[in-house]
């Protein structure tokens, strides 16, 4: 049997990627390469350069590759761009995804693994936030990722798929082994936007914002290292497999960081003492959000091991020097 991984060359898909074939699963790859690119890929992964959207393309990938499972990153992911182009993001991340399960259905997939966000609860009423609290998405990125969670819920009741959607909370880091990380040239990541201030290849970081109501009034997130992220899928994919429930389960740490703890760590790495530049609050964040994390630890033996922002900001200083090095 094989996994489709859509976005598989982004990212966290390319992680996952990695972290399938090194368990030697038998791995389908289907990107559009708009964002990812294709040496992000492992060589072990059958790479499909297509758009999750064409119907007829994962049809066919469905039925010639045997696919049993699928895991969905594939999406737009900027909160602001979505307040700027909702139709758009509902268009790509929404209805794209309903045509992606139709496939799944009609071709027999048993397991759909969702790549969903945190900021599905908008403005959580406390934090830590568990998976039981209101979803109250703020932003239209938000609210395209809970519709297909609620698909998601309506499709497994109806047939027989079942899913997991994980809720991510902030993505950082790289891969220890140095294989891939964050290589979007223009990623809004605050952690790779930092370590290219460090490294010179912009003039600066912008952090918008320093009056919410934060201990340093700078917007408060959880930062999960991107392969502990893609161990929860590796985690998932075990648990439907074995006749696990659907659900839906956080991915973060039941930690917090602010934008200018995270600044300071990313200046304490590098040896740089970048410029930080004080401007206004950007629609659609949400003060302060922190993962309750005991659903994926108790259901899914989800254990995270890098859990240090150092570690982190290491990781990801020393991929963008590989990427600067392979680009001059």
């Amino acid at each position: 049997m094989t996994v489709l991984v859509t976005g598989g060359a982004g990212y966290i898909g390319s992680h996952m990627a990695y972290e399938l074939t090194d368990a030697r699963e038998d791995v389908v790859v289907l990107d559009n390469l708009s964002t990812g690119r294709r040496a992000s890929v492992p060589q072990e992964a059958e790479l499909i350069v297509g758009d999750f959207g064409d119907e007829a393309l994962v049809r066919n990938l469905i039925k010639s590759r045997n696919i049993d499972s699928i895991i969905h990153f594939a999406a737009k992911i900027v909160v602001p761009e979505s307040v700027s182009d909702p139709l758009g993001y509902y268009r790509n991340n929404t209805a794209s995804a309903r045509g992606l399960l139709a496939n799944a259905v009609e071709g027999g997939v048993k397991n759909f693994i969702f790549s969903s966000t945190a900021a599905v609860y908008g403005e959580p009423e406390k934090n830590p936030v568990t998976e039981d609290e209101s979803l109250k998405p703020v932003s239209p990125y938000g609210r395209s990722k809970l519709m297909v969670e609620w698909m998601l819920e309506d499709v497994a009741r109806a047939h027989d798929l079942r899913y997991v959607a994980l809720r991510y909370f902030n993505v950082a880091g790289a891969d220890p082994k140095g294989r891939t990380g964050q290589s979007t040239p223009n990623a809004t990541h605050l952690i790779k936007v930092a370590v290219q201030a460090a490294l010179g290849y912009r003039p600066g970081i912008e952090v918008f914002g320093t009056d919410y109501p934060t201990p340093d009034g700078s917007c408060l997130r959880d930062y999960i290292q991107v392969t502990d992220l893609v161990r929860a899928h590796m985690d998932a994919l075990r648990h439907l497999r074995g006749g696990g429930e659907s659900l839906a389960c956080n991915c973060g740490y039941k930690r917090g960081y602010s934008v200018l703890e995270v600044v300071e760590t990313v200046k304490k790495v590098s040896g740089v003492d970048f410029p930080v530049k004080i401007s206004g609050r950007r629609p659609g964040d949400p003060a302060a959000i922190v993962a309750a994390n005991e659903r994926a630890r108790e259901k899914l033996g989800w254990t995270p091991i890098h859990d240090n922002l150092e570690e982190i900001v290491r990781q990801a200083l020393a991929w963008e020097k590989k990427l600067i090095a392979e680009n001059n």
